[in-house]
């Protein structure tokens, strides 16, 4: 239960079935007050900060985050000392490395990132990324060897590895040395390599946990860098590279890849958005052109247009391109793949969609009228992408407010994806189903796992995740509530407000994009737009307007209840932006959430 004195404007139950918190409790709005004071910042902004946990002293720090400042010395992470002397050997002796990533886009831009600093330092490295379909999560056997054919004879695997011993073995027997850099859950076991760098094995204490692959690369780079400027190895034939020129990488693999953006990952996005805005990696650049990107870019443009189309090349096409394209000095061959992966995404979205409709349809027989029937949605069927199945998993968690799987069945083998809730930790239940061997295969995050499960055995693994889940499950839902930053109004909802708010990003995981109320405002009209959009306008008491949207609501409770209160008074809550289009600016709210007025 939220204590009645965090309620904010009263509200017990909106639209959606959730109580509104205010964010700060007591000692917080004790603290935003501090803020406001000592650094003259106005209320709202002061709110915001208190609300992440920022004290007075450290506002400065906050508001202007460095990479420097942030990241601790790269050789507190387990085994980078390793990992660095094995590269520092390739380097200087001008070894064939082979370069081994995920196909999603952290691992697209993990690659990236060490090839270019590779190639700075005079190497030419091979980059594989595996087929999601035909070759699956992590090295395989036959590319393994068919890099060794090629003459590589370091392997560095980058956003996968942790788990595969069988596989790494094997390249050790047929002449690999193996450096493994990644940051999945790990078991007590490690593969036998030269080197895992990975801040989640249980023997490492750098704390650094919650970085994303590209930036435990990006921190092995640097340490490399290092080694190699004190052997003397930088000159003046070869220049040493600006390393904050590869931010923009490890900007866009921490957005795509759904990492709370505190401490260093905030320093490398607010970082890397900077780099990105000088354009200069060319293959960015003509993605950026491709997906029409208006504006400078900003959190929402990573984690909405440029990663879904680095993503889609992965999910139903040439896993490669995302990787090629970030690499690349071609102008032309950047635009020609720029090209290709557009047409993919689009060609995704399509595929999605009609999946969503399929699995949403069985998990409302599942859950029954009043959608109370399980604690964990899990959902399958023939035919489905299985490049598709983490969205899908996705959409189903925010349509249900559960934990949800689906699973894309070939004859008997299914491919599937999950994605949980805040307190639910998927990866660990998962592992157990392996090791009780309900799945063939299976591993992940907290909040997103994959796994591989035969169809016989589909029925029991449901059956288990109800079994392990519930309780935690419950509870989850039971502590949904919307955390609310501020209450203001229709007139106050301009350019000036979205900047003075921005102050306090980048926003995404773990640093929450502040939530505004708009109390009491009339809706004007609401109509659907667009692929299931509804706009609509709101009036405040003083007849201001401002415009707001609320994305893929039609026909859902928000949808319904702003059509049904046109001309009548909701409390409205969102965020606020600026929506660029063919060179204009104009402030935009967007709808998260109402609630009807008086009604608690």
């Amino acid at each position: 239960m939220i204590n009645p004195r965090r309620l904010f404007l009263g509200v017990e139950q909106s639209v959606l079935g959730r109580a509104w918190r205010d964010r700060l409790d007591d000692p917080a709005r004790a603290q935003a007050l501090a803020i406001a004071q000592v650094h003259d910042l106005p209320d709202i902004l002061s709110r915001v900060l208190a609300g992440r946990g920022v004290i007075a002293d450290g506002v400065e720090a906050y508001l202007e985050p460095t990479v420097k400042a942030a990241m601790p010395d790269p050789s507190v992470l387990t085994d980078m000392d390793r990992a660095v002397e094995r590269l520092v050997h390739a380097v200087v002796t001008t070894e064939r490395v082979a370069i081994f990533g995920d196909y999603d886009v952290d691992g697209a831009t993990s690659s990236a990132v060490l090839a270019l600093f590779l190639r700075a330092a005079g190497l030419d490295p091979v980059i594989r990324i595996p087929d999601r379909i035909f070759e699956g999560y992590g090295p395989n056997s036959e590319a393994i060897r068919q890099l060794r054919a090629d003459g590589a004879t370091l392997l560095v695997t980058l956003d996968c590895g942790t788990t595969s011993h069988e596989v790494l073995a094997e390249a050790g027997r047929i002449g690999f040395d193996v450096v493994v850099c990644d940051h999945h859950q790990a078991d007590e076991t490690l593969p036998a390599v030269a080197a895992l760098v990975n801040p989640n094995r249980l023997d490492d204490l750098s704390g650094l946990g919650h970085l994303c692959a590209a930036g435990v690369t990006f921190m092995m780079v640097v340490a490399l860098n290092r080694a190699l400027r004190q052997r003397g190895f930088w000159t003046t034939g070869r220049p040493e590279p600006d390393l904050m020129r590869l931010t923009d990488l490890v900007a866009l693999g921490t957005i795509a890849d759904v990492v709370p953006l505190k401490g260093l990952n905030r320093a490398f996005v607010a970082r890397g958005l900077a780099v990105m805005r000088k354009r200069d990696n060319v293959g960015l650049r003509a993605l950026m052109d491709v997906a029409k990107l208006d504006g400078p870019p900003t959190p929402y443009h990573l984690g909405f247009l440029i990663g879904p189309r680095i993503n889609a090349g992965g999910r139903i096409g040439d896993a490669g391109l995302g990787a090629r394209l970030l690499v690349t000095d071609d102008a032309l061959e950047a635009q020609r793949i720029a090209a290709e992966l557009d047409r993919l995404n689009r060609e995704r979205q399509v595929v999605e969609l009609g999946t969503v409709a399929e699995a949403e349809a069985e998990a409302l027989a599942a859950l029954g009228p009043m959608e109370e029937g399980t604690a964990v949605i899990v959902t399958a069927g023939n035919g489905w992408h299985a490049g598709v199945v983490g969205l899908v998993a996705s959409r189903l968690k925010e349509r249900f407010k559960r934990p949800a799987f689906a699973v894309a069945f070939t004859g008997d083998i299914g491919t599937g994806s999950g994605r949980s809730l805040p307190g639910v930790d998927l990866g660990a239940v998962v592992r157990q189903a392996v090791s009780e061997g309900l799945l063939a295969k299976g591993g992940g995050h907290a909040m997103a796992a994959g796994i591989t499960v035969m169809r016989g055995r589909l029925a029991d693994f449901r059956a288990f995740l109800e079994t392990k889940l519930e309780a935690s499950v419950a509870t989850a839902r039971k502590q949904d509530a919307l955390a609310i930053d501020a209450a203001t109004t229709a007139a106050a909802i301009k350019p000036e407000l979205a900047a003075l708010i921005d102050r306090a990003g980048p926003f995404g995981s773990g640093n929450a994009e502040p939530v505004l109320v708009l109390p009491a405002h009339t809706i004007v009209y609401a109509e659907e737009v667009g692929t299931a959009h509804v706009r609509t306008r709101l009036k405040s008491g003083d007849n201001a307007t401002v415009d707001a949207i609320a994305f893929r609501a039609a026909g859902q409770p928000v949808g319904l209840a702003l059509a049904e209160h046109r001309g009548r008074q909701l409390h409205v809550a969102g965020s606020i932006s600026i929506d660029r289009w063919q060179g204009r600016e104009r402030v935009q709210f967007r709808i998260l959430d109402v609630a009807v007025p008086g009604r608690g």
